[in-house]
């Protein structure tokens, strides 16, 4: 008796011998998933995405329609990639020169969203939350809770983990108005603030 797959796949979906699957992805029309990628838990796979060989996604992942996903892109849990939005794994590629020994990794750490039509040159990092405006195209390091938008994308704030633009005071404290997290930003660098820590400061605040 075959088993059944603990994952959805439509049945135009290409699924290469030596791919792997978590439970729980959903794969739709067109996709091509090949040997040697790897799927967490939960993923889902719009319409016409490849994932090459090698490529690595964590739990969550979503991956909106048209996407191509090229040997050295890894994705951390939570990650949301728009429609048609744009890899490369080459700086300098020639047609005839062959540099398939030269891919540059692109990191794309968790929670990180990129809108749609936005273009991720490789050899760059996306840290924990960071928030990619559509149309973008992102050729350095974004750090994390950064929003960039642009062409080159450029900093303009910060977003929380819930994706809402935050306003931090004098003090250096901001609070998302989904989730109520607060966060602190020091020296250019936004951290959230544990519930703990959140309390304590509320009782005994900054000078």
């Amino acid at each position: 008796m075959t088993e059944t797959p603990a994952y959805f796949a439509h049945p135009t979906a290409v699924l290469d011998e030596g791919c792997r699957i978590g439970d729980g992805c959903r794969i739709w029309h067109f996709a091509h998933l090949m040997p040697g990628c790897e799927l967490g838990e939960g993923c889902s796979i719009g319409q016409n995405v490849m994932i090459a060989d090698g490529v690595r996604l964590g739990r969550n992942v979503k991956v909106q329609n048209n996407v191509s996903l090229y040997t050295g892109v890894a994705c951390a849990d939570d990650v949301f990639i728009g429609p048609s939005v744009v890899f490369t794994n080459v700086r300098n590629p020639r047609s005839a020169v062959p540099r398939r020994d030269q891919y540059q990794p692109t990191e794309l750490a968790q929670g990180v969203s990129i809108g749609a039509n936005s273009t991720i040159v490789c050899g760059v990092r996306l840290g924990e939350y960071a928030f990619v405006g559509a149309g973008s195209v992102v050729t350095k390091d974004v750090p994390p809770y950064a929003l960039v938008y642009g062409n080159p994308a450029r900093q303009h704030g910060w977003m929380s983990a819930h994706g809402h633009r935050l306003a931090f005071d004098a003090a250096g404290r901001a609070q998302c108005p989904e989730s109520h997290e607060q966060y602190l930003l020091t020296n250019q660098r936004v951290s959230r603030i544990s519930p703990t820590e959140a309390a304590r400061n509320q009782q005994h605040p900054r000078s």
